[in-house]
């Protein structure tokens, strides 16, 4: 070999090794993984304070979306004013058939749907009801003709009352049952007790000042009056 080609070998070498010297160490290659993968403080405590954002979000929608829970311990005094040709009937219906539904209930019988003025409903409230289911006749079979669409009239002006008194709406009930829908009526009240005690006692009146033997006798006039 030549002097000049052993000169230049060697300078190549030398520049390699001084441009290996500069080059910042290689990391491996799981160690670059993990690297990359680990997020920076910053952006970690970003991403904390943006989830408990959603969470805080979150909360009031689930409690929006939450069903009230029923209160085993509240035993809801629910007054039904039954229509006298087709409800009160199906009333009569279900017990016949031995229907199985909550008897926390007591039932006026009224010659109408109709007849049930905002003053009954009020009164039913006044002296301790919880709720008051009004039921009668589907339309078209009123014995009446038109006394269902008068009880929808009278219903609409005891919500519009109650509703200034700050009674809630779901205490108050508008149903049509006829002589032959026994189950549909127990059905109707197993599911008006439920929504009743969920809602708790009515605030309209303190249970402590309701009089449940002036409420029987109330309700035995009413039935008498007819």
């Amino acid at each position: 070999m030549t002097p000049a080609k052993s000169k230049t070998k060697t300078a190549a070498t030398e520049e390699k090794s001084k441009a290996k010297a500069k080059a910042p160490p290689k990391k491996p290659r799981a160690a670059a993984k993990r690297a990359a993968k680990r997020p920076s403080g910053k952006s970690s405590a970003g991403g904390a304070k943006a989830k408990a954002k959603t969470k805080k979000a979150a909360a009031p929608r689930k409690a929006r979306e939450t069903k009230p829970k029923a209160r085993e311990d509240f035993t809801p005094r629910i007054v039904v004013f039954a229509c006298n040709w087709c409800s009160y009937a199906g009333a009569d219906t279900a017990g016949v058939s031995r229907i199985q539904y909550s008897p926390h209930f007591r039932i006026i019988r009224v010659m109408c749907s109709g007849r049930v003025h905002p003053a009954f409903v009020l009164r039913a409230f006044e002296l301790g009801a919880d709720g008051v289911l009004v039921s009668g006749c589907h339309f078209g079979d009123c014995h009446y003709i038109f006394g269902n669409e008068r009880a929808v009239e009278q219903f609409e002006k005891t919500k519009a009352l109650l509703k200034i008194l700050g009674v809630e709406e779901g205490r108050i009930r508008l149903e049509w049952i006829s002589a032959a829908e026994g189950v549909k009526f127990g059905r109707v009240i197993d599911e008006f007790v439920e929504q009743v005690r969920a809602l708790g006692p009515s605030k309209l009146v303190p249970r402590e000042r309701a009089l449940p033997r002036e409420a029987e006798a109330y309700a035995d006039a009413a039935a008498l009056a007819e």
